[in-house]
């Protein structure tokens, strides 16, 4: 069996084959192709896989390529991780939100909004790739912002796709840690969009847990939300709605205290990246590194190969089993439409991920996830066509975003930074 890394890359990538070998069992994978355009980060990751795989006895080979197509043909599994534009891009996100006075984060607001206008043409030229050179395969994107992307392939491509974020598996992760057991012991009723969602209730073994389970994140609250003021806005907003709060929603609970915190930085974090990949890719080099290294937890994504892996094996052995995914609402979300992208509970089988029915969302969270929908479905728009007032009317949306002329400024200026990396229409 053939997997395919697009943005083989990435710092990441050591993460994600680490989880691979311990399942090999039940992922029978023969080849690992990394594919990567920064030829210089794939040959030093390449060479990093090729050690981690003989120190496992081999079980594959790792073959590295620049190529689209070779990556991509007659691939059971292709994951998605690219960052077009790279870090600069990110960091040039960052810093053109706090010029505008609203936050710029990788995933929300205008860095999302950049970051998916950049993404969604490449993320849809893999997925076009995959229709003519493995239309039975799966597309696994990990690429933020994770929900619009997997969005954009769902509406514009035949492939099949499903979107993955290691946050819901952190959160189950998490509850193990305190009850011990395993994830299927775990059941979340998680609803929203990507770095938009809510768990409303959780259970362990069948039995409900929920307050128990949030009273335990409250206690451990400095972990996810280290600024006072801020985690003491999600603390209250916990409390308030009875439900954990994704991390994320922290932009939008406190945006005036997280707005605060990142203006008195010294560097963005983005630049705080730059350090932690320039120390990672000197470790990564060393021909007596054969496993990742303890470093790689500075870059977060923990439990990134965790999820990945628990999607693939069930997908290739009809597992039929609950994980939370980013896939086509089909119905799943009353009041949403059917071909949006929602992160929910879903199914995961051979055919990939089906949403489960659930009740609609309380207007305490229903409003602030059909405003974010909206965006994100005028941003996949905008992104596919080309299109300068869907994007504006995308904007104007968010609530993140500066007023209307405001917004029109930003945005014409947010293109301009972009341009190489942008469809040609935006500038007729």
């Amino acid at each position: 069996m053939k997997l395919s890394i697009i943005g083989g890359g990435s710092s990441y990538t050591p993460e994600l084959l680490d989880g691979l070998f311990s399942r090999l069992d039940k992922i029978p994978v023969s080849e690992v192709w990394l594919m990567d355009q920064d030829a210089s980060r794939l040959a030093i990751n390449a060479g990093f896989a090729r050690r981690m795989s003989a120190r496992h006895g081999s079980p594959f080979t790792v073959h590295d390529t620049t190529n689209l197509v070779d990556a991509v043909r007659g691939a059971k599994y292709v994951i998605t991780q690219i960052r077009v534009g790279q870090m600069p891009a990110r960091i040039a996100d960052e810093k053109l939100g706090l010029k505008y006075n609203i936050i710029g984060q990788e995933t929300t607001g205008v860095g999302g909004f950049a970051c998916a206008l950049r993404t969604i043409p490449r993320i849809l030229e893999v997925a076009r790739a995959m229709e003519e050179f493995s239309p039975r395969g799966f597309l696994i994107n990990f690429t933020n912002p994770a929900g619009i992307n997997t969005e954009a392939v769902l509406k514009h491509s035949k492939i099949r796709t499903v979107g993955l974020c290691n946050v819901p598996i952190g959160m189950i992760m998490d509850v193990i840690k305190h009850l011990g057991g395993a994830p299927d012991d775990v059941e979340m009723d998680y609803v929203g969009l990507n770095h938009l969602s809510w768990v409303r209730h959780f259970s362990y073994k069948g039995q409900d847990i929920t307050a128990r389970v949030l009273e335990k994140f409250i206690e451990h609250a400095r972990e996810e939300w280290e600024e006072a003021p801020t985690r003491e806005n999600m603390i209250e907003a916990i409390r308030s709605l009875g439900m954990f709060c994704n991390y994320y929603l922290q932009y939008y609970y406190s945006t005036d205290t997280v707005l605060s915190t990142l203006k008195g930085k010294s560097c963005t974090r983005g630049e705080e990246v730059v350090n932690v990949e320039n120390a990672l890719f000197e470790k990564y080099q060393d021909a007596s590194l054969t496993e990742k290294p303890a470093e790689l937890s500075k870059r977060g994504g923990a439990h990134y190969s965790t999820a990945a892996f628990l999607l693939v094996d069930a997908i290739e052995n009809n597992r039929c089993n609950r994980q939370v995914v980013c896939c086509r609402n089909n119905g799943a979300v009353p009041t949403f439409d059917d071909d949006v992208a929602v992160e929910v509970s879903a199914i995961i089988g051979e055919n990939g991920a089906e949403a489960i029915q659930q009740k609609a969302p309380e207007p305490s969270i229903r409003g602030l996830m059909q405003l974010i929908k909206a965006y994100e479905s005028l941003t996949v728009a905008a992104a596919v066509h080309g299109d300068r007032e869907a994007a504006f009317e995308a904007m104007l949306l968010h609530p993140l975003m500066p007023n209307a002329t405001g917004c029109r400024k930003l945005l014409e200026e947010l293109l301009e930074i972009n341009k190489p990396y942008l469809q040609s229409t935006f500038f007729k």
